[in-house]
């Protein structure tokens, strides 16, 4: 119980000065805190801007070997990999998803051999490699959950067998985690961690990451059937039970700003290590404000990041993770 009466208690002593501020913060960020998303393109020495994102890039390997040194050197401990590749390696079958020399598998190698105790986190979901832009195999109009399974297990084997620690499966088929583990198992890659985004909503905030891995132009439709309804919290927690239960090692919840009471209770529930996504478009759209002289970026994004850590984050995926490791290191 708090106690305490004015004017004997005067809890503005506690915030008098900078050093007790400091001494009192009940939560606090670090760099090893953050994991920062990359996209990787198969033009080995190339860069390309992505429109709305404010900096972010597209790399090559070579760059993003790079780029990688750079943020392991600040502290940050972990990457999420995704691709772009061109149209005309998508088609219906995401077979480029398999491909055991594609741009992911290739990049993870290279990563592997230079940067042995980086966390390599790669994306399993077939958005990146189908020609319409969903998550899964569409047949007959519909996403068939369990062939995408079945493509999602091809995939999660070929990026183990690059040597991906870990791999985050955001496709939202129903089993999928409990199918991968399965299969990881009996091929030998029992070490490899699933890190489940296991409550990822159909949300209206992801619209410039689609355009970062090259979906949003075949994108059709809506995935409502398969990601979570922004109404439900009942059923995220349904979804977290099964995911843990299947085998995930970590839970993610996506996005981040809009979802903190999922956030929060995720973790009070399961008590198991929950990574909360700063979403392309919370990134941007906070961007946006600071571009327009809004908001101040240096206090606001520390104040959205923090605010994961409060809620119960045991790190953040965001794209400021690089320029939020190098303010940290200056403090």
């Amino acid at each position: 119980m708090i106690t305490g009466h004015f004017p004997s208690t005067r809890l503005r002593r506690n915030r008098n000065s900078k050093a007790v501020r400091a001494l009192v913060a009940e939560n606090h960020l670090k760099p090893a805190d953050l994991l920062q998303p990359v996209f990787v393109i198969p033009e080995a020495d190339s860069t390309t801007e992505i429109p709305n994102m404010y900096g972010t890039v597209r790399m090559g390997i070579n760059p993003l070997l790079d780029y990688v040194g750079q943020l392991q050197e600040l502290g940050i401990k972990g990457i999420f990999l995704f691709s772009n590749i061109p149209a005309e390696m998508r088609n219906s079958s995401a077979s480029e998803a398999f491909n055991p020399e594609g741009i992911i598998p290739s990049a993870v190698r290279a990563l592997r051999a230079q940067y042995p105790e980086m966390m390599l986190i790669a994306d399993v979901a077939l958005d990146c490699y189908t020609d319409h832009g969903h998550d899964g195999l569409l047949i007959n109009g519909e996403i068939a959950n369990d062939p995408s399974i079945e493509a999602l297990c091809q995939q999660a084997e070929v990026l183990a067998a690059a040597g991906c620690d870990s791999v985050a499966p955001s496709d939202m088929m129903d089993g999928r985690i409990g199918c991968i583990r399965t299969h990881l198992d009996e091929t030998g890659y029992d070490h490899v961690r699933i890190i489940s985004y296991a409550c990822k909503y159909a949300s209206s905030f992801y619209g410039p990451f689609r355009d970062a891995v090259g979906s949003g132009g075949v994108f059709k439709g809506d995935k409502k059937t398969y990601q979570l309804s922004p109404t439900n919290t009942d059923e995220a927690m349904h979804e977290a039970a099964m995911d843990i239960e299947e085998g995930a090692d970590m839970l993610i919840v996506k996005p981040g700003l809009a979802y903190l009471d999922i956030l929060h209770q995720v973790k009070a529930t399961f008590r198991k290590p929950t990574l909360s996504y700063q979403v392309s478009g919370e990134y941007a759209m906070l961007q946006a404000a600071a571009h327009a002289g809004i908001v101040d970026w240096d206090q606001a994004i520390l104040e959205t990041l923090m605010a994961f850590k409060r809620a119960g984050a045991d790190a953040i995926i965001t794209y400021a993770a690089k320029e939020m490791a190098e303010k940290l290191n200056r403090t």
